[in-house]
C-alpha cells in the first residue's frame, strides 16, 4: 500500500480528519418551533461543498487537438486554471473555513497532455515528472476524489504513482482486491469543522467509481480488482459514517442519474446509479455526479426508507462548471442536523484563468503544444468526419485499414493466419479533419480521440451479421419517400456516435426504412453472399472487445491477440512509414444507407 494512501486511511478511521459534504430535508416544522422558543438560542452554522467531474486532463482552456484556445457555440470554457479562480473566489465568500472541494473522478485520460505523462513523459519512469493533473488540483487545494472509471485506462501502475503524487485521497469503496475483498482504496474521508462556541461539525464523504471499469479495463484489473455495486456498497458504508460521527454524508459518485447500464447484462450492477443510491440508501444528504457528462444544477430524490430530500448535481464536464452545495445545520438535542441543503452551478466561462495555475503548467503545456506538432506525414486532399456518421468516409476507413494491417502482422505465422480479417472504427467526432499539406500527431489525435488499443477477436459470419443489425439500431426508422434531416436520422434511443460501428472488409446496405433488427441487406464477401458459418477476424477496440456498447457477441468471443499500444499511436506510425496519406491506400465504399433498395445520399 502506498504511503500516502495508509496516511489517508489512519487519517479517516482513527482522527476523523477528512473532507466532507451536507444536503438534506428540512427539519420537521414541529421541532423548528421548539428551537424558536425564548430562551432556546439556536446555533447554526453553514457549509459550503464544490465539485467538478469529468475533468479528462483539461487544464487550460485550449484544444489541442486545434492548436487553439477553446471555444463552443455555447459560449463553454474549460479548464481548472478556470476552476481554480471560481474557487477562490467561493472561498473568500463563503470562508475557506467553511468550504471543501471535491471530484467525481475521470482525471487522468482525455487529452494530449494526459497522454504524454502516461506514455511519452511517463510519470512512472525512475525521477519521472509529476503529473499535472497533480500539481494543479494540490494547488487548488482538493480535499478528496472518487475514481472515475478512466483512472484505470492507463494501468494500475500508472494509478498508483498518481496516487502517491496527490495530497488527498483517491475515494473507491466500491473498488476492491479481488482476492481479500477488502478496499483497494480508501473508502471514506472525514472532515472537522470547527465551530466557534459549539460542537465541531463532522462531514464523511464516500467515494464510489464505475462497475463498468470491470468490463472496459478488464487488461489491467481482471484477477486484482473488483467493482462492486454503488447501492450495495453504500448502504454498508453511509452507516459506517455516522457511527463515526458524521453530522453530514455526502457521495462522490463517478456514476451519473439515469439508471441504466451501456454494457446490458455483462456485469450485475447498474452503470448510472447515482439516483438509485439517493433513493434506496438512507443517511446520506447530497451526491456529487459524474460519469455521464451532463450538466445537472440541481436534482432532488426522495429517500424511500426516510422521506427525506437528497440533493445531487452533476457540473457537466471538462472543468465548464463548478456545483456548489450549500448546507446548512442546526444544532438541536445536541449533534448537528442538516436544515436544508441547495445546489447550484458556477460558469468557468465567467472567469478568467488563474494565473498561478498558469505559471505552475507552462512548461509542460509548451511540451505536449510541440509534442502534437509534430509533422509526420502529407495529405494528399482533406478528409474529414463532418458526415462520417450517414456516409462511409474514407476517414474512417483510415482507421480500420490501420487495424487490418496491425492484426494481419500479428497472426502471421499463426493458425490464424489464413482467416480473412474485418474491422471495426467509429464515427467519433463530427468535427475531426485531417487538412491537405502536412500532417501532424494532432490532426491524427483529433481522429482517435480514445486511448483504446487494439484487440483480434474470432467470430462467424453469423455473429458479424448480428454485429452489424444491432450496429444499425443506431439510426432512425425513416420511411421511403419521408423527408431527411440528417441531424435527427442519428442517435436513435439516444446511442452516442462512440456506439455506431463500420466494419471493413464486406459490402452492405442499410436500410432505414425497416425496423431494427431487420436492416441489413445485401451482405456480402469477396462479392458473394456472406455465408454464416464463415469464420473472420476482427480487429476491435478493447472497449468494444470488452463488451462496451453491449454489441452482441464480441465480448464472448475468443481472443487471438491484443496489445497495449494505443490505436493513435498505430495511425501515426502507418502515416509516418507511409509518409504521404493518399486515400486510394485505404478508402473503400463498404456500406451505404438506403430506403427500401434506393440510396438516401
Amino acid at each position: 500500500m502506498p504511503l500516502n494512501r495508509r496516511k489517508f486511511l489512519k487519517k479517516s478511521a482513527v482522527t476523523g480528519a477528512g473532507v466532507a459534504i451536507a444536503g438534506g430535508a428540512a427539519a420537521p416544522a414541529a421541532e423548528a418551533a421548539e428551537r424558536a422558543k425564548p430562551g432556546h438560542p439556536v446555533k447554526r452554522h453553514s457549509l459550503t461543498v464544490m465539485g467538478t467531474t469529468d475533468l479528462h486532463g483539461h487544464v487550460f482552456n485550449w484544444d489541442y487537438f486545434k492548436d487553439a484556445e477553446y471555444s463552443d457555440k455555447a459560449g463553454n470554457a474549460m479548464g481548472l486554471a478556470r476552476i481554480s479562480t471560481l474557487v477562490d473566489q467561493v472561498r473568500e465568500e463563503k470562508g475557506r473555513c467553511n468550504t471543501l472541494l471535491l471530484d467525481a473522478g475521470d482525471t487522468i485520460q482525455g487529452t494530449p497532455l494526459t497522454y504524454y505523462y502516461a506514455k511519452v513523459d511517463p510519470i512512472t519512469a525512475k525521477g519521472g515528472p509529476v503529473h499535472p493533473m497533480a500539481q494543479a488540483m494540490n494547488a487548488i487545494g482538493y480535499d478528496a476524489a472518487a475514481l472515475g472509471n478512466h483512472e484505470f485506462n492507463y494501468g494500475i501502475e500508472t494509478l498508483r504513482r498518481f496516487e502517491e503524487q496527490l495530497d488527498f485521497p483517491l475515494l473507491g469503496a466500491n473498488a476492491v482486491d479481488a482476492k481479500t475483498l477488502r478496499p483497494a482504496f480508501p473508502p471514506y474521508f472525514i472532515k472537522t469543522f470547527h465551530v466557534p462556541g459549539a460542537k465541531p461539525v463532522k462531514v464523511g464523504v464516500l467515494g464510489l467509481t464505475n462497475p463498468g471499469i470491470a468490463i472496459w479495463d478488464k487488461a489491467y484489473v481482471q484477477g486484482r480488482l473488483k467493482f462492486e455495486g454503488l447501492e450495495e456498497q453504500a448502504a454498508k458504508w453511509v452507516p459506517r459514517l455516522r457511527s463515526l460521527g458524521a453530522d453530514v454524508v455526502v457521495v462522490s459518485a463517478h456514476s451519473g442519474t439515469s439508471g441504466t447500464s451501456s454494457y446490458g447484462d455483462q456485469v450485475p450492477y447498474v452503470e448510472n446509479a447515482a439516483a438509485n443510491v439517493a433513493r434506496l440508501v438512507p443517511g446520506i444528504d447530497a451526491i456529487l455526479v459524474g460519469h455521464a457528462h451532463l450538466e445537472i444544477p440541481e436534482l432532488k430524490v426522495v429517500n424511500e426508507k426516510t422521506g427525506k430530500t437528497v440533493v445531487l448535481s452533476e457540473p457537466l464536464c471538462y472543468a465548464e462548471r463548478l456545483t456548489l452545495f450549500d448546507i446548512e445545520l442546526v444544532f438541536s438535542k445536541g449533534r448537528w442536523e442538516v436544515e436544508s441543503v441547495s445546489a447550484s452551478l458556477r460558469d468557468s466561462a465567467s472567469v478568467a484563468d488563474d494565473p498561478k495555475i498558469t505559471k505552475l503548467l507552462s512548461d509542460e503545456h509548451r511540451k505536449v503544444v510541440a509534442y502534437v506538432n509534430q509533422v509526420v506525414g502529407r495529405a494528399t486532399q482533406t478528409l474529414t468526419t463532418v458526415d462520417a456518421r450517414y456516409k462511409d468516409a474514407p476517414i474512417i476507413d483510415l482507421i480500420t485499414k490501420v487495424q487490418e494491417d496491425v492484426v494481419r502482422a500479428a497472426l502471421a505465422g499463426t493458425e490464424y493466419a489464413s482467416l480473412p480479417v474485418i474491422a471495426q472504427a467509429s464515427p467519433f467526432s463530427r468535427t475531426s479533419e485531417i487538412p491537405a499539406g502536412d500532417v501532424t500527431i494532432r490532426d491524427l489525435s483529433g481522429l482517435y480521440v480514445y486511448d483504446n488499443t487494439l484487440v483480434a477477436k474470432l467470430l462467424t459470419g453469423a455473429q458479424v451479421r448480428a454485429y452489424l443489425e444491432y450496429s444499425a439500431e443506431y439510426y432512425v426508422q425513416t420511411a421511403a419517400g419521408a423527408p431527411v434531416d440528417v441531424e435527427k436520422l442519428t442517435n436513435a434511443g439516444g446511442r452516442p456516435d462512440y456506439n455506431y460501428d463500420y466494419v471493413s472488409g464486406l459490402s452492405y446496405d442499410i436500410d432505414v426504412a425497416r425496423p431494427a433488427g431487420s436492416r441489413i441487406r445485401n451482405l456480402t464477401f469477396r462479392g458473394a453472399a456472406l455465408d454464416d458459418a464463415q469464420q473472420f477476424v476482427l480487429a476491435v477496440n478493447n472497449y468494444r472487445a470488452n463488451g462496451g456498447g453491449a454489441f452482441p457477441h464480441v465480448a464472448a468471443a475468443k481472443e487471438l491477440w491484443s496489445e497495449s499500444t494505443e490505436i493513435r499511436t498505430r495511425i501515426a506510425e502507418w502515416v509516418t512509414a507511409k509518409g504521404v496519406l493518399d486515400p486510394k491506400d485505404f478508402a473503400s465504399v463498404d456500406w451505404r444507407l438506403v430506403r427500401e433498395g434506393t440510396p438516401v445520399f
